[in-house]
């Protein structure tokens, strides 16, 4: 399938992290399993799925601080002691690695300062949708909100392993979730997600959060059925528990919803075009030797010359 790739790059290389054995190390020692394991994922993913662009997207900000101030458990549990994120030093020392290898391949990288992964891929697969199909590779459930089966816009899902990616469409999220294809983002808001800090509606469920949104159509539906005051709709318990949980609402609503629309230079003229040669041959083939790279290396322009 040709189109556009966006990847949710943090999301691959910390499957890698723990997949990969940290024993996988370069020459002096220091663990590689994460770069190795990113770059043998881009490598099935092209050679699978042969797209004509690709984006690997970054995380600049991983907790924003427009989504804190709406609501302060956003990530809260995630912050280490010296206020950044809690990732593997093992893990952290890999990252430039990882970004040296990317530009010296030639591939597009791309990340916005104040805004996650999730809203760079947002904004792209936006844009993108308008020229042909859009296929967004991660572990995230969040970003099912992005599905369109008019693009299309569909996420390969990584749970099962790259080798055997779930394909998320609007009839797939459905089919899952008892919800309108694309209200998976309003769906989350009310039943919460523990592992971002989001605590959803008291009192509220995945039967009670699919019948809301089902009926109401998104979060701003329910609040002005509130608004008119009527019960119709409303599972029983359901309406007391929305008036209650208001104010989480109207600032869930910020912290969930994926932003599609960065104005920023780092987002204009990306050149995603899949590169026939890598962009630095002299400095892939240092990197190559220097990390006990060789293998993943020659696998991904293996798939990137086909």
């Amino acid at each position: 399938m040709s189109g556009l790739m966006l990847l949710d790059t943090p999301s691959l290389y910390f499957r890698a992290f723990y997949g990969v054995p940290e024993s996988v190390t370069a020459p002096d020692g220091t663990p590689v399993n994460a770069v190795r394991g990113l770059i043998d994922m881009i490598a099935r993913l092209v050679q699978d799925r042969a797209p004509d662009r690709l984006v690997c997207c970054m995380d600049a900000d991983w907790r924003p601080a427009f989504r804190v101030a709406a609501l302060p458990s956003y990530k809260a549990h995630r912050v280490a002691e010296d206020g950044g994120d809690q990732t593997p030093d093992a893990l952290e020392e890999q990252l430039p690695v990882i970004d040296r290898v990317l530009d010296a391949v030639g591939l597009a990288r791309a990340g916005v300062p104040g805004y996650e992964a999730d809203d760079v891929i947002g904004t792209l697969a936006v844009r993108g949708a308008a020229d042909g199909p859009v296929d967004i590779v991660t572990g995230d459930r969040d970003l099912f909100q992005l599905v369109d089966d008019r693009g299309p816009v569909a996420v390969l899902y990584t749970a099962r392993g790259i080798r055997n990616l779930q394909i998320m469409g609007e009839k797939e999220v459905a089919a899952k979730y008892g919800i309108p294809g694309r209200g998976y983002g309003d769906y989350a808001t009310l039943r919460g997600d523990p592992s971002d800090g989001l605590p959803g509606v008291p009192g509220v469920g995945d039967k009670t959060a699919a019948a809301l949104v089902t009926r109401f159509g998104s979060v701003e539906g329910i609040l002005a059925a509130l608004d008119a005051g009527t019960d119709a709709g409303f599972p029983a318990g359901a309406r007391r528990r929305m008036e209650a949980a208001r104010e989480y609402l109207a600032a869930a609503e910020t912290v969930v919803r994926v932003v599609t629309d960065i104005d920023a230079p780092e987002l204009a003229g990306l050149d995603d075009r899949l590169p026939a040669e890598p962009r630095d041959a002299a400095a892939l083939v240092e990197l190559a030797d220097g990390w006990n790279l060789g293998g993943p290396v020659n696998r991904l322009l293996n798939a990137l010359s086909r």
